[in-house]
């Protein structure tokens, strides 16, 4: 018998609830009772949502009032001593405390590190581990919730990341083994598994992702020794892998005593025969059918052409899921009424993949005439946008043919480059910027909204848009900045904007997916060739420069960026698309540098997010998004300054790629990791200037310029400090402009005591 299940489905609801039930929370405007029943209401909503597609399994433990690893975290008791004495349960305010570096108390903390997780355009809370780290169960909230699911009537499969992922992703400020933190470990692990099995729960799903990757010996021999010790004849251990192939490790993970597996077969399909060989009939195999990451429809005959393939060669019992959890994907597609006929029969979002799953089980089950009318459905799409000549645009294809090897390549070198921009800037030392984006107000939105609706004409709207740039550039010009940037009040979002004016993509009304927290963003579909058809910031920008006589920094975001924060097309290699996109915004580059914008910034903050999980195809995709960047960039005169961003990844493996950008300045994320991320330039001597984020736009919390100065200190043992700017780690939207302005008086005054510390000596 063949069943269905779900590996986690989107949490803040199809119209955003939680974040905006969340917001409200810290805000004080509703208490935690009222925040419980919202997050218990959309909870239920999703729960028969998934149960109404036939599903024969519902995954509890996949909601989180932030995200999931915070949650796992909190549930084995490891809160860092910071965030005060340890309680059980962990309360909410610890939580947020953990997440946002503040709770409804309003003292500050140093939040959490937050990075991206794995390859995706989600970011997590990074755990915290020491040698001496103790470990108990500190929450009831996943039994709490199996419990409402099973009231609902529904088979709960309660969602746990796994001991070895989660020590995996930890971080120490201490040199040691992780992997002896186990003995400790999993007795919570052990607890948390026979809590559930005495409620009843027949399954219960244990991620572990990491064995997609390249692991150390002792890792990867150290799974064999967890599983053995958590098994249990009380319940069966479903583990999950996906975003990647198990390669290596296929052997290894067929033989762990669990009582099965799910693999990703849109990220690893090439894994499917290695499994084969190795798993045994009495176990649970679990095939990743339809994407989880993407959009793209299921070729409903390709799925099934599969599964009749591993029919042929394994006897046990087969299940079909999503990829990885839907949590990537936007939830209902119905949702989307004014998207392009032509193109919506394409895509499937979170609702529509867990039809295609019963579908799929229901042709396997009864026969391809019991799903023919779905099957026929999918068959017409599939070709339909096979053939469609939407997807094709000769012009930008010759474009890329024709692309010259030196086309990525700056008139000169840095040295003489940087000599005429100082020449041209007439900046001091230590400048102040900030990464581009400022507070996104009520108003701002409204007018926008208003706008859209069409109940503002296009001269009011732009009238409107010039005085919030106004306001920006008087408030940057009062704080004392050195170089100032529009602050994008015409932007909803900083890849969804250019989405709307490129040829070739489509953007959507309701099509929202969790970035981090409360943070949300509507990834453009990327289905064909991708063009500029006319310049998409230079209107703005010039207007901001002709407000101020001090350099105004072009905001673009890059290549790679769009890329990766954009649903693409799956029809044609990446790199393609990418080189696409760079030809569109070097045009842009060049129309900036014509209406006399000095410093461009073309923002990668997702350059990283692309790597591959596998290092040995790191140096292909290194070198075409390399290559993507520097078309973007180098069409222009060596007085033009062009600066990127990076925030929230790990890139000191790669930094000899980030130089090779060739940048002439970079702004990272620092201020989370008390700049342990500059660490990398301790070895390799960056030729370029550097900005590190000198604190945290993701917390209220207002930094002091005692501490900002001590950081910039800290930055300057590892980069010369001429090659320092000042900078937030971050654009500026989500926060208030109180916020906004007591933070950047701090930092700007804490540049010119290093100014003046600098001149004394």
């Amino acid at each position: 018998m063949i069943k269905t299940h779900n590996l986690g489905f989107p949490r803040l609801g199809e119209n955003r609830e939680l974040k905006f039930a969340l917001e409200r929370y810290w805000r004080g405007e509703i208490d935690q009772p009222a925040l419980d029943g919202i997050a218990a209401d959309i909870r239920q909503r999703h729960w028969r949502l998934q149960a109404g597609s036939g599903l024969d399994f519902i995954p509890v433990g996949d909601f989180s009032y932030y995200d999931q690893v915070l949650d796992t975290s909190v549930m084995l008791g490891a809160v860092p001593e910071r965030f005060g004495p340890a309680t059980q349960p962990v309360g909410l305010d610890t939580y947020f405390r953990m997440a946002r570096g503040r709770a409804s108390d309003g003292q500050a903390y140093r939040a959490c590190e937050m990075t991206k997780w794995f390859d995706t355009n989600y970011h997590y809370l990074v755990p915290e581990v020491e040698p001496n780290q103790q470990f108990a169960l500190s929450g009831t909230r996943l039994f709490d919730e199996t419990r409402e699911l099973q009231a609902l009537g529904c088979n709960p499969k309660p969602v746990l990341l796994g001991p070895l992922t989660w020590l995996w992703l930890a971080k120490s400020a201490t040199d040691f083994n992780k992997l002896d933190l186990l003995d400790r470990l999993l007795p919570v692990y052990a607890e948390i598994i026979q809590r559930l099995a005495g409620q009843g729960v027949e399954w219960i799903q244990i991620d572990e992702p990491v064995l997609v990757l390249d692991l150390p010996v002792a890792w990867s021999s150290a799974f064999e020794t967890v599983y053995y010790r958590l098994q249990t004849n009380a319940v069966k251990i479903l583990l999950a892998t996906y975003f990647g192939e198990l390669n290596a490790h296929a052997s290894l993970t067929c033989k762990l005593p669990v009582a099965g597996l799910h693999i990703d077969l849109l990220k690893g399909s090439e894994q499917l025969t290695h499994v084969l060989d190795n798993f045994a009939d009495h176990k649970v195999l679990s095939l990743g059918l339809v994407d989880g990451r993407n959009v793209w429809r299921t070729d409903l005959d390709s799925a099934l052409a599969t599964v009749s393939g591993v029919q042929e060669r394994f006897k046990g019992e087969l299940w079909l899921a999503p990829s990885c959890s839907l949590l990537h994907v936007p939830v209902d597609l119905e949702l989307e009424t004014e998207l392009d006929k032509a193109v919506k029969p394409w895509l499937a979002f979170a609702r529509q993949k867990l039809t295609e799953l019963e579908v799929l089980r229901r042709a396997i089950e009864e026969g391809t005439a019991a799903a023919e009318p779905a099957l026929s459905e999918s068959r017409t799409a599939i070709r339909s946008r096979r053939e469609s000549g939407l997807r094709h645009n000769q012009a930008v294809q010759a474009r890329v043919v024709s692309l010259s090897e030196d086309i990525g390549r700056r008139q000169s070198g840095f040295a003489v480059r940087r000599q005429q921009q100082q020449i041209r800037l007439k900046l001091p030392s230590y400048p102040t910027t900030t990464i581009g984006s400022f507070p996104q107000t009520p108003e701002i939105r409204k007018v926008r909204h208003e706008f859209k609706q069409g109940l503002l004409s296009e001269q009011d709207y732009n009238q409107l848009m010039e005085q919030q740039i106004e306001h920006c550039v008087r408030e940057q010009e009062e704080l004392g900045l050195d170089v100032l940037v529009h602050g994008e009040p015409e932007r909803n979002d900083m890849v969804e904007y250019f989405g709307e004016q490129l040829d070739g993509v489509l953007t959507t009304a309701h099509g929202w997916v969790q970035s981090y927290g409360t943070r949300c963003v509507k990834p453009p579909i990327i289905y064909g060739d991708v063009s500029r058809p006319a310049p998409m910031t230079v209107r703005w920008i010039a207007y901001a420069q002709s407000q101020t006589g001090k350099p105004m920094k072009g905001m673009l975001t890059g290549p790679v960026t769009i890329l990766n924060w954009s649903f693409v097309r799956d029809d044609q290699p990446r790199s393609a698309t990418a080189y696409q996109l760079a030809l569109a915004l070097r045009d842009e580059v060049q129309d900036l540098e014509a209406a006399g914008i000095p410093i461009i910034q073309i923002d990668e903050p997702a350059f990283r997010e692309g790597l591959p999980l596998r290092q040995a195809q790191w140096a292909e995709y290194l070198d075409w998004a390399g290559r993507a960047f520097r078309i973007s960039a180098s069409g222009v005169q060596d007085a033009t300054q062009i600066h990127t961003h990076m925030c929230y990844a790990e890139f000191n493996d790669i930094i000899e790629a980030i130089a090779g950008l060739d940048a002439d300045v970079i702004t990272i994320e620092t201020s989370r990791s008390n700049m342990e991320l500059l660490d990398a330039f301790i070895d390799f001597d960056y030729p370029n200037d550097i900005g590190p984020g000198v604190y945290d736009i993701h917390s209220p919390n207002i930094p002091m310029t005692e501490d900002i100065v001590s950081l910039l200190k800290l930055a300057g043992e590892r980069i010369s400090p001429e090659k320092l700017w000042v900078n937030p780690d971050c654009g500026l939207k989500t926060r208030q402009w109180g916020e906004v302005r007591k933070a950047l008086a701090n930092m700007v005054e804490a540049a010119k005591l290093l100014r003046s510390a600098a001149t004394e000596a």
